[in-house]
Protein backbone atom coordinates (compact mmCIF):
# COMPACT_ATOMS: atom_id res chain seq x y z
CA UNK A 1 0.00 0.00 0.00
CA UNK A 2 2.39 2.26 0.86
CA UNK A 3 5.13 2.11 -2.38
CA UNK A 4 1.33 2.38 -4.28
CA UNK A 5 0.85 5.63 -2.50
CA UNK A 6 4.84 6.46 -3.17
CA UNK A 7 3.86 5.86 -7.10
CA UNK A 8 0.56 7.90 -7.22
CA UNK A 9 2.92 10.83 -5.20
CA UNK A 10 5.48 10.45 -7.82
CA UNK A 11 2.67 10.96 -10.82
CA UNK A 12 1.80 13.70 -9.22
CA UNK A 13 4.54 15.47 -8.46
CA UNK A 14 5.49 15.29 -12.65
CA UNK A 15 2.07 16.22 -13.54
CA UNK A 16 2.49 19.02 -11.41
CA UNK A 17 5.76 20.18 -13.17
CA UNK A 18 4.80 19.42 -16.44
CA UNK A 19 1.38 22.04 -15.67
CA UNK A 20 4.27 24.83 -14.45
CA UNK A 21 6.43 23.84 -17.40
CA UNK A 22 3.57 24.65 -19.69
CA UNK A 23 2.86 27.44 -17.90
CA UNK A 24 5.87 28.97 -18.38
CA UNK A 25 5.64 27.86 -21.78
CA UNK A 26 2.13 29.85 -22.48
CA UNK A 27 3.54 32.60 -20.68
CA UNK A 28 6.56 32.69 -22.72
CA UNK A 29 4.38 32.52 -25.68
CA UNK A 30 2.25 35.39 -24.67
CA UNK A 31 5.39 37.76 -24.26
CA UNK A 32 6.39 37.04 -27.49
CA UNK A 33 3.31 37.66 -29.10
CA UNK A 34 2.03 40.69 -27.39
CA UNK A 35 5.14 42.49 -26.59
CA UNK A 36 8.26 41.49 -28.72
CA UNK A 37 6.75 40.74 -32.27
CA UNK A 38 5.49 44.92 -31.60
CA UNK A 39 9.32 45.57 -30.94
CA UNK A 40 10.05 43.95 -34.09
CA UNK A 41 7.68 45.56 -36.06
CA UNK A 42 8.61 48.83 -34.70
CA UNK A 43 11.94 48.62 -35.71
CA UNK A 44 11.08 47.51 -39.21
CA UNK A 45 8.66 49.87 -39.43
CA UNK A 46 11.04 52.64 -38.51
CA UNK A 47 13.75 51.52 -40.68
CA UNK A 48 10.93 51.59 -43.49
CA UNK A 49 9.71 54.64 -42.88
CA UNK A 50 13.08 56.53 -42.85
CA UNK A 51 13.56 55.00 -46.58
CA UNK A 52 10.54 56.54 -47.64
CA UNK A 53 11.13 59.96 -46.51
CA UNK A 54 14.80 59.62 -47.77
CA UNK A 55 13.60 59.08 -50.82
CA UNK A 56 11.32 62.26 -51.13
CA UNK A 57 13.96 64.37 -49.85
CA UNK A 58 15.78 62.91 -52.63
CA UNK A 59 13.95 62.79 -55.53
CA UNK A 60 11.42 65.08 -57.89
CA UNK A 61 7.94 64.80 -58.33
CA UNK A 62 6.37 61.30 -58.99
CA UNK A 63 3.62 59.11 -58.21
CA UNK A 64 2.01 58.83 -55.38
CA UNK A 65 2.61 55.01 -54.60
CA UNK A 66 6.27 53.90 -54.49
CA UNK A 67 7.53 50.46 -53.44
CA UNK A 68 8.12 51.43 -49.79
CA UNK A 69 5.16 52.91 -49.20
CA UNK A 70 2.64 56.12 -50.34
CA UNK A 71 2.91 58.00 -47.23
CA UNK A 72 1.89 57.98 -43.17
CA UNK A 73 -1.03 57.63 -41.63
CA UNK A 74 -1.53 60.18 -38.63
CA UNK A 75 -4.76 59.62 -35.90
CA UNK A 76 -4.05 61.74 -33.03
CA UNK A 77 -6.99 59.94 -30.69
CA UNK A 78 -4.80 56.67 -31.12
CA UNK A 79 -1.68 58.10 -29.78
CA UNK A 80 0.20 55.49 -31.77
CA UNK A 81 2.59 58.09 -33.79
CA UNK A 82 2.43 58.19 -37.47
CA UNK A 83 1.78 54.75 -39.52
CA UNK A 84 3.40 54.12 -42.74
CA UNK A 85 0.89 53.16 -45.46
CA UNK A 86 1.82 50.41 -48.36
CA UNK A 87 0.20 48.73 -50.77
CA UNK A 88 -2.24 45.82 -49.75
CA UNK A 89 -2.87 44.14 -46.16
CA UNK A 90 -1.13 40.68 -46.54
CA UNK A 91 -0.74 39.56 -43.25
CA UNK A 92 3.40 39.10 -44.27
CA UNK A 93 2.95 43.27 -44.65
CA UNK A 94 0.65 44.12 -41.63
CA UNK A 95 3.45 42.33 -39.16
CA UNK A 96 5.89 44.57 -40.34
CA UNK A 97 3.78 47.06 -37.98
CA UNK A 98 2.17 49.25 -40.66
CA UNK A 99 -0.79 49.48 -42.49
CA UNK A 100 -1.83 48.45 -45.96
CA UNK A 101 -4.53 49.60 -48.13
CA UNK A 102 -6.89 46.90 -49.66
CA UNK A 103 -6.40 45.67 -53.49
CA UNK A 104 -9.02 42.77 -52.36
CA UNK A 105 -11.87 41.93 -52.48
CA UNK A 106 -12.77 45.76 -53.02
CA UNK A 107 -9.97 47.85 -54.85
CA UNK A 108 -9.36 51.32 -52.48
CA UNK A 109 -9.23 54.70 -53.47
CA UNK A 110 -6.33 56.63 -53.28
CA UNK A 111 -6.61 59.78 -51.46
CA UNK A 112 -5.55 62.12 -54.40
CA UNK A 113 -8.63 60.28 -56.68
CA UNK A 114 -11.71 62.91 -57.20
CA UNK A 115 -13.79 60.13 -55.47
CA UNK A 116 -13.44 56.79 -53.41
CA UNK A 117 -12.89 55.44 -50.57
CA UNK A 118 -9.38 55.04 -49.04
CA UNK A 119 -9.41 51.86 -47.19
CA UNK A 120 -7.24 50.84 -44.65
CA UNK A 121 -6.03 47.71 -42.14
CA UNK A 122 -3.89 47.42 -39.64
CA UNK A 123 -3.02 44.95 -36.61
CA UNK A 124 -4.53 45.87 -33.38
CA UNK A 125 -2.57 43.66 -31.27
CA UNK A 126 0.91 42.15 -31.43
CA UNK A 127 3.40 43.18 -34.72
CA UNK A 128 3.10 46.92 -33.62
CA UNK A 129 -0.22 47.01 -33.52
CA UNK A 130 -1.10 50.32 -34.93
CA UNK A 131 -4.69 50.27 -34.83
CA UNK A 132 -4.49 49.28 -30.91
CA UNK A 133 -6.36 52.27 -29.82
CA UNK A 134 -9.13 52.29 -32.40
CA UNK A 135 -11.82 52.36 -30.01
CA UNK A 136 -10.68 55.86 -28.68
CA UNK A 137 -10.99 57.54 -32.15
CA UNK A 138 -14.62 59.44 -31.48
CA UNK A 139 -16.65 61.77 -33.92
CA UNK A 140 -15.37 64.62 -35.16
CA UNK A 141 -11.66 63.66 -34.41
CA UNK A 142 -8.97 64.02 -37.05
CA UNK A 143 -7.29 61.45 -39.44
CA UNK A 144 -4.55 63.15 -41.30
CA UNK A 145 -2.65 61.19 -43.96
CA UNK A 146 0.50 62.55 -45.66
CA UNK A 147 2.27 62.13 -48.74
CA UNK A 148 5.10 63.66 -50.43
CA UNK A 149 3.43 66.82 -51.71
CA UNK A 150 0.03 66.96 -49.81
CA UNK A 151 -1.85 66.65 -46.47
CA UNK A 152 -5.01 64.86 -46.16
CA UNK A 153 -7.25 65.92 -44.04
CA UNK A 154 -10.10 63.65 -42.95
CA UNK A 155 -12.29 64.12 -40.07
CA UNK A 156 -14.72 61.08 -38.14
CA UNK A 157 -18.47 61.03 -39.01
CA UNK A 158 -18.79 57.04 -37.83
CA UNK A 159 -17.95 54.50 -36.06
CA UNK A 160 -18.50 50.81 -35.95
CA UNK A 161 -18.11 49.40 -32.92
CA UNK A 162 -18.78 45.46 -34.03
CA UNK A 163 -19.27 43.99 -37.50
CA UNK A 164 -18.29 40.85 -39.16
CA UNK A 165 -15.04 40.10 -40.84
CA UNK A 166 -17.06 38.73 -43.72
CA UNK A 167 -18.48 42.32 -44.19
CA UNK A 168 -16.80 43.86 -47.14
CA UNK A 169 -19.71 46.46 -47.54
CA UNK A 170 -17.71 48.62 -45.40
CA UNK A 171 -15.17 49.17 -48.15
CA UNK A 172 -17.79 50.02 -50.69
CA UNK A 173 -16.80 53.05 -52.62
CA UNK A 174 -19.71 54.83 -50.97
CA UNK A 175 -19.69 53.02 -47.31
CA UNK A 176 -23.87 52.90 -47.09
CA UNK A 177 -23.29 52.01 -43.59
CA UNK A 178 -21.55 54.39 -42.19
CA UNK A 179 -25.50 56.40 -43.93
CA UNK A 180 -23.22 58.28 -46.85
CA UNK A 181 -25.18 57.93 -49.74
CA UNK A 182 -23.33 60.10 -52.44
CA UNK A 183 -19.72 59.49 -54.11
CA UNK A 184 -17.48 61.70 -51.58
CA UNK A 185 -13.84 61.45 -50.66
CA UNK A 186 -13.99 59.17 -47.55
CA UNK A 187 -11.61 57.04 -45.60
CA UNK A 188 -12.10 53.61 -43.63
CA UNK A 189 -9.82 52.31 -40.99
CA UNK A 190 -10.07 48.82 -40.35
CA UNK A 191 -8.75 46.11 -37.49
CA UNK A 192 -9.94 43.34 -35.44
CA UNK A 193 -11.88 43.39 -32.06
CA UNK A 194 -12.61 42.45 -29.37
CA UNK A 195 -9.00 43.20 -28.39
CA UNK A 196 -6.91 39.87 -28.45
CA UNK A 197 -9.19 38.26 -31.04
CA UNK A 198 -10.04 38.33 -34.11
CA UNK A 199 -13.66 37.45 -34.49
CA UNK A 200 -14.95 40.45 -35.87
CA UNK A 201 -13.53 43.87 -37.03
CA UNK A 202 -14.32 47.35 -35.79
CA UNK A 203 -14.52 50.08 -38.31
CA UNK A 204 -13.95 54.25 -38.29
CA UNK A 205 -15.35 55.94 -41.48
CA UNK A 206 -13.92 59.71 -42.00
CA UNK A 207 -14.60 62.47 -44.98
CA UNK A 208 -11.88 64.69 -46.16
CA UNK A 209 -11.99 68.30 -44.87
CA UNK A 210 -9.36 69.21 -46.94
CA UNK A 211 -6.00 69.45 -47.82
CA UNK A 212 -2.87 70.76 -47.68
CA UNK A 213 0.63 71.35 -49.67
CA UNK A 214 3.47 70.56 -47.65
CA UNK A 215 5.99 73.31 -47.37
CA UNK A 216 9.63 73.05 -47.59
CA UNK A 217 9.79 72.59 -43.47
CA UNK A 218 6.66 69.53 -43.45
CA UNK A 219 5.25 71.81 -41.28
CA UNK A 220 2.16 69.57 -40.29
CA UNK A 221 -1.39 70.59 -40.10
CA UNK A 222 -3.27 72.59 -37.19
CA UNK A 223 -4.74 69.19 -36.66
CA UNK A 224 -1.15 67.74 -35.60
CA UNK A 225 0.25 70.59 -34.00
Amino acid sequence: MARARSRIAGAISVFGELLITAGVVLGLFVVYSLWWTNVLADREASEQGDRIRNDWANSGPGDLDTKDGIGFLHVPAMSDGEILVKKGTDTKELNDGIAGYYTEPIKSALPSDDKGNFTLAAHRDGHGAKFHNIHKVKDGDPIVFETKDTWYVYKVYKTLPKTSKFNVDVLQPVPKESGKKKPGRYITLTTCTPIYTSDYRYIVWGELQRTEKVDTQRTPPAELR
